[in-house]
């Protein structure tokens, strides 16, 4: 190829993020060009969001504007949402500035709420997870609250909270949501017995493919602060009233949020890519199957664990570990060598679950309680040093003590 060629990187979460902070360190700036595109200008985490969803965090916390992280004096920056990619023509259509071309390009554009054909998802849940839906959540709660005691005719569906999956996401935002109930109902004069808190989940567990033990410690831990389990109940809609479950039953709640899981971007199905619910099943160098300048990574991506031959979760431990290969397999590309394949590392599984509570999985080892609420803490701080080193720590780690 004459010139430079032209790097493109698709998105600014973890697996974005973490490609455009590495890519130098592997490549040198004389030998290509790189942009980066991303429709917000600043990065968000997403493993964060289940704090300011229940008013435990600000918000803030979890963002951090892009030129403050990545050196745009190397990376060019282009913020705008990206329509479709055209592998056939190397080029990408963007919503507001045209289109894009490029020699190589890295694919990591998040995933969408999977709602698995339950109806009323989108009209009447909390379903995005993004940092303004989790504002959303965070003030509709109050407003539930601030209103209770105003209205002539209260409902008792008005301060009932259900959250549809008990997979991570769904555990972590309930624990954090039953920290604080305690103290919305303090601020706003309503006894707790008037609270109701559900989590209804489809498989026969909460937390699938976890370690027994530990789900059985944290749903104790969270009954406790009276979290109601629905467990192996299917959701058949959502409503206005509510949930409407397969078995006949319905859970009346004003305040539905969704969290039964993700989907690939639908930019990919889009682009013609062949697809599993928007996840690529790459190759084992993470570029798209019949594409040598096309890589897909984070969300996008399917990996097959070759233990369990099942895919891996969509994680944000993974999607860094992939954002590294990319760097170099790139700088592989560029320079004429053989590329690398990608093995997936998996350190620990932590979730928090509230407070000064979490489980998890360490190497082998499990932990609990306010141990385990350390390691996370840790983990999330250990992003932030990869991203920023230790100013971006200092600037916006937690105290895991």
């Amino acid at each position: 190829m004459a010139g430079k060629p032209n790097i493109l990187i698709l998105g600014a979460g973890y697996a974005g993020m973490v490609t455009a902070a590495k890519i130098f360190k592997k490549i040198d700036q004389n030998q290509a060009n790189v942009t980066l595109i991303s429709k917000h200008d600043y990065h968000y985490q997403t493993t964060w969001l289940h704090e300011p969803a229940a008013g435990t965090m600000h918000p803030d916390r979890t963002r951090m504007n892009i030129k403050d992280v990545i050196d745009t004096t190397k990376i060019k920056f282009i913020q705008d949402e990206v329509v479709e990619i055209k592998p056939a023509e190397n080029k990408v259509v963007l919503k507001n500035t045209g289109s894009a071309e490029y020699d190589y390009i890295v694919t990591g554009l998040g995933a969408v709420p999977e709602t698995f054909g339950v109806e009323g998802v989108f009209e009447h849940a909390y379903s995005k997870w993004t940092l303004n839906g989790a504002r959303q959540i965070k003030d509709h709660i109050e407003y539930m609250f601030s209103k209770y005691n105003n209205d002539s005719e209260p409902k008792e569906a008005d301060l009932s909270f259900a959250v549809a999956g008990a997979g991570f996401t769904g555990m972590e935002f309930i624990g954090e949501l039953s920290e604080r109930i305690p103290e919305l109902s303090k601020k706003y004069d309503i006894p707790m017995n008037k609270i109701k808190m559900y989590v209804v989940e489809a498989a026969p567990t909460a937390l699938p493919g976890f370690d027994p033990e530990l789900v059985e410690y944290a749903m104790n831990l969270l009954e406790n602060r009276g979290v109601e389990f629905k467990i192996n109940t299917p959701i058949s809609a959502v409503t206005a009233e509510g949930l409407v479950l397969k078995n006949g039953e319905e859970v009346k709640a004003s305040t539905v949020v969704w969290a039964t899981g993700v989907r690939g971007n639908p930019v990919i199905e889009k682009s013609g890519f062949e697809n599993m619910r928007g996840r690529v099943k790459v190759d084992k160098d993470l570029r798209a199957p019949g594409y040598e300048n096309v890589f897909i990574i984070g969300d996008c991506s399917l990996i097959i664990n070759e233990e369990t031959e099942r895919p891996y979760p969509p994680t944000a431990q993974i999607a860094m570990q992939q954002a590294v290969t990319v760097a170099n397999n790139l700088n592989a590309l560029i320079n004429n060598k053989a590329l690398e394949e990608f093995k997936p590392e998996i350190k620990g599984t932590v979730a928090s679950l509230g407070g000064k509570e979490a489980i998890g999985v360490i190497g082998k080892r499990k932990v609990f309680g306010t141990s385990a609420n350390f390691m996370k803490k840790m983990i999330d701080n250990r992003y932030l040093w990869i991203l920023g080193g230790p100013g971006l720590v200092l600037k916006k780690g937690k105290n895991p003590f």
